[in-house]
């Protein structure tokens, strides 16, 4: 089950998620500093990130790691207010370019290609206090952000990542309020957001394609997250239907116009006009790009990054009530299917990855696809010997073959979420997700390698799987 010669194997991880260091060395707090420090039980027994995995100090430990795993790609991002501690490049923090510097340059030293993401959930507290995501100021902001980044590491960096999950975390920072600033605007916000983060990529793109890609010669795209989706009854065409919002309203809302034409899927801008007119509102809840920003935003993408997790059944569920909210307008209702083994609240489907890949081939002409994050979590405490993860991994890997032999997807790179267990967002400390175990009680934070971090190496020695698809 050889993949092709020279596909990538990667692991990833995320500033905010295992650096700590919260304040050190002149770093500004970001949205999650905050958020974290309020308490009141809106994270996992009230656990911060303030020092996670120790990897702002422990960094060659987390080599070492790469290295045992024999990783040929590594995914990390860069902590915007470690680098400007107000989100502006009014006040450069040069310990936070050194820090960066360091990783970039260990990790070409060791043959491993740095994966780069610019901005992973974690915004600047300052830019926030402006308005954030749902203020167009901030696509300015981020603009000058990631010149600065292409400018200080794009000699070595050639590939990038803008924005990690732009749609989930519209929905989830801007729409429900789960996520920092954790104020919901629902059936608003979410897609307020989602319209300035398109711009903002959109932006970023084009001052790497301007001022940068001829001498650095790397490329550009951002993470979209998407789990695949089926019909809760097959034979239900409504069912059906909404199989197909579903996907529109999630994947396609910023694929499509990044992908394809600049603009929205139409059964969005149909779905939310509708409902809009319906509760009242004087026109559409979902904004409009004007045709020179349509211009603008198509084709800034140099490879459609996807990250994969579970899947899910889809049934039609009329909106009567004229609720508001992103799932009401798209008069869906999504849950899984009950057979499925669920770990630590995602469900392992691995054959999901497989499909998704090919709908992304078939709707989006073939583009060459990055998986950016796939990953299944253990609960805490967790086994070191994680062998029924590793099934699912090695499941995983045969739908990658499968997809890259017989469906001819352009599938070029894996990188599994993630290098060390992390500080996992809500769920703080109680999902496991790392080929290497932390002990988060352990001052020293060792990295202790799961049976996974093993097994895992050997793919990536032999290039793909011993036995048959």
């Amino acid at each position: 089950m050889a993949f092709p010669a020279g596909f990538g194997w990667g692991a990833a991880t995320a500033a905010y998620q295992v650096e700590g260091g919260w304040d050190a060395d002149g770093k500004g707090p970001n949205v999650w500093d905050t958020f974290t420090h309020q308490g009141g039980e809106r994270i996992f027994k009230n656990q911060t990130g303030d020092v996670a995995c120790g990897s702002y100090t422990l960094w060659e430990e987390d080599l070492k790691c790469i290295k045992q795993l024999g990783l040929t790609h590594y995914r990390f991002s860069l902590s915007w207010s470690r680098l400007l501690p107000d989100g502006t490049t009014g006040f450069i923090n040069q310990k936070g370019i050194d820090y960066y510097n360091k990783i970039i340059d260990d990790l070409l030293a060791n043959q491993v290609t740095p994966i780069v993401t610019l901005y992973h959930f974690d915004l600047p507290q300052a830019l926030e206090d402006k308005g954030g995501w749902l203020s167009v100021a901030t696509i300015e902001s981020f603009n000058e952000y990631a010149r600065f980044c292409f400018s200080t590491f794009g000699d070595r960096v050639k590939q990038w990542i803008t924005i990690n999950e732009a749609n989930l975390f519209a929905l989830l920072a801007y729409d429900l309020g789960m996520f920092p600033p954790a104020i919901p605007h629902q059936g608003t916000g979410g897609y307020q957001a989602a319209h300035n983060l398109i711009k903002a990529h959109a932006r970023a793109w084009h001052s790497y394609d301007s001022l940068f890609r001829k001498e650095q010669k790397g490329m550009v795209s951002l993470s979209l997250f998407a789990g695949w989706v089926e019909p809760a009854d097959p034979n239900s065409v409504s069912d059906q239907e909404a199989a197909k919002r579903t996907l529109a309203f999630h994947l396609d809302f910023f694929a499509k116009p990044i992908f394809i034409d600049g603009d929205y899927p139409e059964v969005v801008k149909s779905q939310v006009a509708a409902m809009s007119q319906k509760q009242g509102y004087p026109s559409s809840r979902l904004p409009e790009f004007t045709e020179e920003e349509k211009r603008m935003i198509k084709g800034t993408a140099d490879f459609f990054a996807v990250q994969y997790y579970s899947s899910s059944l889809v049934k039609h569920q009329e909106n009567d009530k004229g609720e508001l909210g992103i799932f009401q307008d798209a008069e869906i209702e999504i849950f899984p299917d009950p057979s499925w083994i669920n770990l630590g609240g995602i469900y392992v489907v691995p054959w999901g990855i497989r499909k998704l890949l090919k709908y992304i081939k078939d709707t989006y002409n073939n583009p060459v696809i990055y998986i950016t994050e796939n990953g299944f979590p253990q609960g805490d405490p967790a086994p070191l010997d994680d062998t029924q993860r590793w099934e699912y991994f090695r499941q995983t890997f045969q739908e990658l073959f499968k997809a890259i032999h017989l469906d001819k997807v352009d599938l070029k790179l894996y990188c599994a979420w993630a290098l060390l267990d992390n500080f996992e967002w809500r769920q703080g400390y109680s999902l496991r997700f790392g080929f290497f175990h932390v002990d988060f009680e352990d001052p020293e934070r060792r990295r202790v390698p799961y049976t996974s971090a093993k097994e895992y190496a050997k793919v990536i020695r032999n290039n793909g799987l011993e036995g048959h698809p």
